[in-house]
């Protein structure tokens, strides 16, 4: 069930950004307060949404025999982790990107990191 529902997170905001962009972010919440992106920025920007859509379909994927899909869920794991390790690199750089990013940067370097480590523990008794 936890993993459904951090699932939600990574799915819901990825199909929110193939679908609008970077309209989704809201008004402001661009790097410099710029009111949009040129055409290269907003592909980037869904690309990338499409990538999170994905990893949040694959983190469901592994549901259905969660016990058994521990090095699929420990490669979607390590993808986050190296995401959210790149938007803290930016902290200092950039500043602080408002509470939305940061809640994302929690469930990067902390509720997937443990929802990890929750699989590894649900796993283990398959492995006897």
């Amino acid at each position: 069930m936890a993993v459904g529902l951090g699932g939600c997170v990574p799915v819901f905001a990825g199909l929110a950004g193939v679908v609008l962009g970077p309209g989704m972010l809201g008004p402001g919440m661009l790097a410099g307060g710029a009111p949009g992106l040129d055409a290269a920025g907003d592909s980037h920007f869904r690309y990338l949404s499409g990538l999170l859509l994905g990893i949040g379909l694959g983190f469901w994927s592994t549901i259905p025999a969660l016990p058994r899909r521990g090095a699929r869920f420990r490669l979607l794991t390590a993808i986050v982790v190296l995401g959210g390790l790149a938007r803290l690199a930016a902290l200092p750089l950039q500043g602080w990107p408002g509470w939305p990013m940061v809640a994302a940067l929690g469930m990067e370097l902390v509720v997937t990191p443990l929802l990890c480590l929750f699989q590894a523990r649900f796993a283990a008794p398959q492995r006897d």
